[in-house]
């Protein structure tokens, strides 16, 4: 389905209520000159400083659809190819930004008509042909290498030869999937953060055959898009996993040692280090199944790495079905966001 064609409104049926569409109409006037988000008043020039006229968004999911609401914002390109191998998760993906925009326009952070060019610039498919003449195309799909492997094959094949592929993966080896792609010199990594649209971070992954070229203009376009971009070999976890994922084991490692409380470890780290929230209440938030899912992958893949192991903790409770916020029970019990006492 093609994207909603420049200058018309955002469909109602997706902002329904008789305030929202006010909202909409109202917010598109001079009024809000004084209140509109800097990055939202003109358009940057077309390619930016990267180059890059044309981008393709491969899954709309959490991270992908917020990929692609961003790369769509930024307006320096003249299209985003936004796809989905099936429907009903392309037109979820495309919901969430069309979502995503309507409460920027309620909240005078932009207008009606940049949303509305902002869509006009996505093009929604689930033709994976759409993809071959992209400048630069974004992986955005589960972390499963045989379904990245399916992919890369795919696309090293379909697109044009200078095509630059990059993955969002958060945990997997980026010179694996760019040897799958038969471009391995046209490949480095994008790691996103949630929600995409308000975190700043970026980390850039560079392999050994990265060419240097490629990584500056990924680089670049980071910056394009209004993010910052850090630069990172291929580690695993790059940089903030790899310092982040072992603490919050080695803070499950105290409490299956006895050595401190599950509140006691997260008050301590919270007063003592000045976190936000404690390892375990963050462990919590992100799902332990994610959790168990990254450092499996390192302890089968590093068997050496001292600090790459599974607390016996977080296997039980991903066991039984208590994967933190999300089933409303981990560590803590949950009400939605909102957490709550430390689990019995």
């Amino acid at each position: 389905m093609n994207a909603i064609a420049r200058g018309r409104f955002l469909p109602t049926t997706l902002s329904s209520s008789s305030s929202s569409k006010n909202a909409w109409r109202h917010h598109a006037g001079k009024a809000l000159a004084a209140v509109v988000d800097k990055r939202f008043l003109s358009l940057p020039t077309p390619g930016g400083t990267s180059g890059f006229q044309t981008v393709g968004c491969v899954g709309l999911g959490l991270m992908g659809h917020g990929i692609c609401q961003v790369a769509a914002t930024s307006g320096v390109h003249s299209k985003v190819v936004a796809y989905e191998k099936e429907q009903r998760f392309l037109d979820t993906g495309r919901d969430r930004i069309v979502k995503s925009l309507d409460k920027l326009v309620e909240k005078g952070k932009m207008t009606m008509e940049f949303a509305n060019d902002t869509l006009g610039r996505i093009e929604f498919t689930t033709d994976l042909d759409a993809l071959k003449d992209t400048d630069f195309i974004v992986e955005a799909i589960i972390e499963n290498m045989d379904l990245k492997e399916d992919l890369y094959t795919k696309l090293g094949e379909l697109c044009k030869p200078e095509t630059i592929f990059a993955s969002n993966t958060s945990s997997l080896s980026i010179g694996e999937m760019a040897a799958f792609s038969g471009r391995p010199d046209k490949f480095v990594g994008v790691h996103f953060f949630n929600p995409v649209q308000l975190m700043k971070l970026v980390e850039v992954i560079k392999t050994d055959q990265t060419d240097s070229m490629v990584f500056d203009k990924c680089y670049k376009w980071v910056e394009d898009i209004g993010k910052i971009p850090v630069s990172c070999g291929d580690t695993p976890g790059f940089i903030v996993n790899r310092l982040l994922v072992p603490s919050l084991m080695q803070a499950m490692a105290m409490v299956d040692r006895n050595d401190a409380s599950v509140k006691d470890v997260d008050i301590a780290m919270k007063l003592g280090a000045g976190h936000p929230m404690g390892p375990l209440h963050l462990a919590d938030y992100i799902g332990l199944d994610t959790c168990l899912f990254i450092v499996q992958g390192w302890v089968e893949k590093y068997p050496e790495e001292p600090s790459f192991f599974i607390p016996q903790c977080l296997v039980a409770k991903v066991e039984a079905g208590d994967l933190g916020r999300k089933t409303g029970k981990g560590f803590y019990e949950w009400d939605g966001d909102k957490c709550g006492a430390p689990a019995s």
